[in-house]
């Protein structure tokens, strides 16, 4: 069991689960900060 470690410590299957929450997580918070600079350009233009 431990042959299936990496050098991180965890397995293949808990680094793709981590790395899927992680993109997931990622990609929300960048549409939240997007949404967040449209609604602040729609308010107070800085151009």
């Amino acid at each position: 069991m431990a042959d299936d470690k990496t050098l991180s410590g965890v397995t293949e299957e808990e680094a793709q689960e981590f790395h899927g929450i992680f993109v997931s997580s990622m990609s929300g918070f960048i549409g939240v900060a997007v949404f967040a600079h449209i609604l602040a350009w729609m308010w107070r233009p800085w151009l």
